[in-house]
């Protein structure tokens, strides 16, 4: 097993971008200011945040997953943590903080195009001081999300890292779309931490610098151990040395929104790449993963379970 499963309380460990979604869908839904009164065809109100979305997949892949987070204390805070906590995410370290108000992201999603309005509330009020070096020996692995969302994280994010991996975890990171589109922050002081890299080919081509999608996968290869690479209805790429694997989809369902398929994705990923499975299954899984969720509304009603991933009976069960 990957460093150590059976002399760790948790097997991953992630930082909160807690925050729900309130997701309108309609044929048009932009809105029309000058007071002007639009309908839509339906709404969801359900958990959001990349990072808890991959904590409650993980979580019902068998996953044993801690969460570190704030909340406010208010009924989208109770959302989130109760989600969490029934896909079977351990949220002692979530903090209910009454001078907070939970995140919220509204997704306004129009046939398969979406567009989103946040307001960060809780979601990037962790800081460095929340994260002790007990509570980061407690897991195996640290999973890093949302980047560029946790501001409260982001001056001190590669020294976590670089605390992580001293006490013997391994360290994957998808950073997620950054809202500033400066893509930096260090991460060429980051990069000897990371173990697994998962962007998607927009991320990717951002985060290496270059113009085309073979430029940014030969000069992330050389960053990286392991880069993942999330292509939507293309399936996804890994590279691990001078090995390269594919792994194709099958198309969606008719109706999901799309939300959190690629954070399911990693998670997917990870509970194969954990439980120390070829990678090629380990694509298999987070593209299943990934699918299903693109297939539902919302980040987590798609998203299956150890029981529906038989290439993770052996592994996790024998």
């Amino acid at each position: 097993m990957q460093n150590g499963r059976s002399r760790k309380l948790y097997d991953i460990i992630v930082f909160g971008d807690t925050c729900v979604d309130l997701i309108l869908r309609d044929d048009d839904v932009v809105p029309q200011f000058g007071q002007v009164e639009k309908t839509v065809a339906g709404y969801d109100l359900v958990m959001g945040g990349s990072c808890c979305i991959f904590a409650a997949q993980a979580a019902k892949l068998g996953m044993r997953v801690a969460i570190l987070g704030r909340v406010g204390a208010d009924y989208f805070g109770k959302l989130i943590v109760d989600t969490l906590a029934a896909a079977g995410v351990d949220t002692r370290f979530i903090e209910v903080d009454d001078e907070l108000r939970t995140g919220i992201t509204v997704h306004l999603v129009q046939g398969d195009d979406r567009a989103m309005l946040t307001h960060m509330g809780s979601l990037n009020r962790l800081t460095v001081d929340d994260v002790s070096d007990e509570i980061l020996a407690s897991a195996r692995h640290l999973h890093y999300g949302s980047l560029y969302l946790q501001t409260g994280l982001l001056p001190h994010w590669v020294d976590i890292l670089g605390r992580a991996k001293h006490l013997g975890l391994t360290v994957s990171l998808d950073t997620n779309w950054d809202p500033d589109e400066r893509w930096d922050q260090d991460l060429d002081r980051a990069y000897p931490y990371i173990d697994v890299l998962l962007p998607n080919e927009q991320e990717a081509m951002y985060l290496s610098g270059q113009d085309t999608y073979a430029e940014a996968i030969i000069r992330l290869r050389k960053r990286v151990p392991l880069l993942v690479v999330k292509r939507d209805i293309a399936g996804a790429v890994a590279w691990q040395g001078e090995r390269e694997f594919a792994q194709s989809v099958f198309e969606a369902n008719e109706g999901g929104d799309g939300i959190g398929a690629g954070d399911s994705f990693d998670a997917g990923f990870l509970a194969g790449w954990l439980n120390d499975l070829p990678l090629a299954s380990c694509l298999s899984i987070a593209c299943e993963c990934g699918r299903g969720v693109a297939g539902g509304v919302g980040g987590v009603a798609g998203q299956p379970r150890q029981s529906d991933i038989a290439s993770l009976q052996p592994a996790v069960l024998g």
